[in-house]
């Protein structure tokens, strides 16, 4: 409860508005269509979280190293800009944006005609895909392409990418390959903003990096695990620099996972309502798992967790580079191969932990 007490209340929460919205709102208003709502938030709660329990991992791994300041950040500031930014504001600003029409012109239409509005932002499927898909791959070419990496799930595949590390750029020049194949493979009218969709996506991720690296990189953490910063004469300079860089990239890395999520969810209903309660739940839900995994060592305890949780990313991105060429993969199958690897990874570790005990 002390992890997912909030959580769990925030659901009841989400799940009440959504039966009153599905009583009285809309032309088939009733029982039926309140508890068609209820089913429908839950459905979509259920593939957020799963769709996103290796962004969880990722997360964790990140904030395992901030103190509790910076976790709050995260679980407040963060989750508003997960909930409201990424799963209503960002999609009405696409289709504003492109449809060259006013935010609250655009607030109406996905109130009152959802069905025209899901249609105007799967419209753009392709550049969203780019650019999620993008920056994903670089978050699992650059997690395997590290040649100080001595921790080794699949030895014979890491080890070689490990190796590759020492060629300059090689993540950046994957991810463009990759976005190049995508390209070829859209339509010619959508090829140069879908590319540079992609190429965004690049540049964002490189330039949070190079926000972190300006702040001052990983945040030192004192005695009483206090992230601090420190001056060029060794004084502390708070906290801020320590963490500001790793929240932008955890803020963006959610954006990443939650297009996915969106454009799947209108799959699903064309209720834009709905959609923003049953993904906030399950945003919220992801938010709470990560701070289970820090504050209970999980990914200490389980070596290759980690692991499964980035090559589920790196799945994910050859996913939505594909979507964007017009293939489509079932929302669930994409839910599924995350969960098979982080399940699969738990197994392996604790394969593992059983060997090294027996060596002792």
């Amino acid at each position: 409860m002390k992890h997912f007490g909030f959580s769990i209340f925030f659901t009841i929460v989400c799940l009440a508005i959504s039966a009153y919205w599905g009583f009285t709102h809309g032309p088939n208003a009733g029982v039926q269509a309140m508890l068609s709502a209820l089913t429908i938030t839950a459905i979509l709660a259920v593939m957020e979280v799963s769709l996103s329990f290796d962004n969880a991992v990722v997360n964790a791994s990140v904030l395992r190293n901030w103190d509790h300041f910076w976790k709050m950040i995260f679980l407040t500031i963060g989750i508003l800009i997960a909930v409201f930014g990424m799963r209503l504001v960002f999609p009405i600003v696409i289709v504003a944006v492109t449809a060259d029409m006013g935010m609250l012109e655009v607030v109406k239409l996905a109130l009152n005609n959802p069905i025209d509005y899901s249609a105007r932002l799967i419209a753009h499927h392709a550049e969203i895909a780019a650019f999620g898909g993008s920056f994903l791959l670089l978050v699992f070419l650059n997690f395997f392409l590290d040649e100080g990496k001595d921790t080794h799930w699949f030895r014979w595949l890491e080890k070689r990418l490990a190796n590759l590390a020492n060629v300059p750029a090689m993540s950046v020049f994957l991810a463009l390959i990759a976005l190049l194949a995508m390209a070829a493979n859209v339509d010619e009218a959508k090829r140069l903003v879908v590319t540079m969709a992609g190429i965004w996506g690049i540049v964002i991720y490189i330039g949070v990096q190079v926000l972190s690296h300006l702040l001052g990189g990983e945040p030192e953490v004192d005695e009483d695990g206090n992230a601090v910063g420190h001056d060029a004469s060794g004084a502390p300079t708070g906290i801020i620099k320590a963490g500001i860089g790793g929240f932008i990239y955890l803020e963006v890395l959610d954006a990443s996972f939650s297009f996915d999520g969106v454009i799947g969810a209108f799959a699903i209903t064309s209720d834009v309502v709905i959609i923003m309660l049953g993904l906030a739940i399950g945003a919220m839900f992801v938010r709470s798992m990560t701070i289970y995994l820090v504050d209970k060592g999980t990914l200490d305890a389980y070596i290759y967790l980690e692991h499964g949780a980035h090559y589920a990313i790196g799945a994910l991105a050859f996913i939505m580079l594909a979507s964007g060429t017009g293939l489509h993969i079932p929302e669930v199958v994409t839910g599924l191969i995350g969960v098979a690897f982080i399940v699969w990874a738990i197994v392996a570790s604790i394969q593992y932990n059983k060997r090294m005990e027996q060596r002792r």
